[in-house]
């Protein structure tokens, strides 16, 4: 195969038994495509048919028709992207589906550990305030008369895994001092979304056109959904906390970190909401037939908030 350059013109032919390079039918064909005037040059590059490299000429060699040889991407294209924004690089998902398969098996133990751990029990037991919150939820299930066992799961996926869990994982910066960058952000998505997908309750069918990072983790999301599920079931069959020992845990857990945080902007954005909200907190609590104490502790509450605003204002 010969490529014959001339100006800003490349042809290729390929040679047969039969086929001669002759120069006055090489100017006569070309003449057809531009103008060749008298004494130009021109070069011919020969290739192997079925050549694993393919040469390319480069946009920056016209002046000495050089050849260049490159694999999948031209490293020009970088820096003529401005001056021929219609070059774009060549990317096959296919060739990183290799390297991506053994970047999951390398911390494929790491994610899992993870996973574990955020749906897992020590000893039995899962944090006081896990449990207490999952069971307001099946108590307010039952209160509405709600007995789908997928709205409860819908319930507490959407409250803590997704509200709470996901944030983490996708920005590890907000926990720890460090720097994400843009890879290290697209890695973390994956991670992320097969961890949605485990409390997901829709079984989803993948073909050959689905996105690589959920293809990535389908084999595994069978399991993980049996995980969480059974994750659910324990936490919702341990014994319930009374207000008591929940009141107490409470305590030690404000203990731990009483000089982490700014108690007065606190209890300034509690007022905030309080005085927004006041005429339908007394509504509700009204129409939930709440004792007079407590209702006359949302008013105590208010006016010792009002009495800080004037004493700040004198």
């Amino acid at each position: 195969m010969y490529s014959f350059k001339c100006t800003h013109i490349i042809v290729v032919a390929t040679r047969c038994k039969s086929w001669e390079v002759n120069t006055k039918q090489i100017r006569y064909k070309l003449g057809v495509l531009c103008q060749v005037p008298d004494g130009a040059s021109i070069k011919v590059i020969s290739k192997k048919a079925h050549s694993t490299l393919s040469p390319q000429v480069s946009l920056k060699d016209d002046q000495n028709f050089s050849t260049k040889y490159f694999h999948l991407i031209d490293p020009d294209i970088d820096n003529n992207k401005e001056q021929n924004p219609e070059r774009k690089k060549l990317k096959l998902k296919e060739i990183y589906l290799t390297k991506l398969l053994s970047t999951k098996v390398a911390v494929h133990s790491f994610v899992e550990n993870l996973f574990r751990t955020i749906w897992g029990t020590t000893n039995g037991r899962v944090s006081p305030a896990i449990k207490h919150f999952f069971d307001f939820l099946d108590s307010q299930a039952e209160s509405k008369k709600i007995t789908d066992p997928d709205v409860l799961h819908i319930w507490k996926t959407n409250s803590l895994p997704l509200r709470f869990w996901v944030n983490i994982l996708k920005n590890p910066q907000f926990v720890f001092d460090m720097e994400k960058t843009p890879h290290l952000d697209g890695c973390l998505s994956v991670i992320a979304q097969a961890f949605m997908d485990s409390f997901s309750l829709v079984e989803q069918q993948l073909g050959k056109h689905a996105p690589t990072n959920k293809l990535l983790y389908a084999k595994d999301i069978p399991q993980y959904k049996k995980e969480v599920k059974a994750y659910y079931q324990l936490v919702r069959e341990l014994q319930g906390l009374t207000n008591l020992e929940f009141n107490d845990f409470l305590h030690q857990e404000a203990k731990k970190h009483g000089n982490e945080f700014n108690e007065s902007a606190a209890l300034r954005e509690i007022y905030k909401y309080l005085e927004r909200y006041f005429n339908q907190l007394q509504e509700k609590l009204e129409q939930n037939s709440a004792s007079g104490e407590l209702q006359q502790q949302v008013q105590n509450v208010r006016q010792q908030f009002e009495n800080l605003k004037s004493c700040s204002w004198e």
